[in-house]
């Protein structure tokens, strides 16, 4: 379970061999949502308000990153870290 950025408590991961459409994982605590990179819609789970407008506000200024980590993913190369989202 690669954690490809981390900002704010915030862990942002990618999984190897996992379902299309191309996601990522934000966990807070114990609370986690799988968000579409495309369309950054929560398809799955749950994270507080707060923490969902950071990792909205990350993965918009980052989503080509994301997608070039989803393809690294998808041929089990290294995925590359992505910067935080600053303060």
């Amino acid at each position: 379970m690669p954690t490809i950025s981390q900002f704010f408590g915030i862990l942002i991961r990618m999984y190897f061999d996992d379902h299309a459409p191309p996601h990522f994982h934000a966990i807070y605590g114990n609370e986690e949502a799988v968000l579409a990179v495309d369309t950054l819609a929560v398809v799955e789970g749950h994270l507080p308000r707060r923490a969902l407008s950071l990792v909205l506000e990350w993965a918009s200024l980052h989503r080509a990153e994301l997608r070039d980590n989803w393809s690294r993913a998808e041929r089990h190369e290294p995925l590359k870290p992505v910067p935080p989202l600053d303060a």
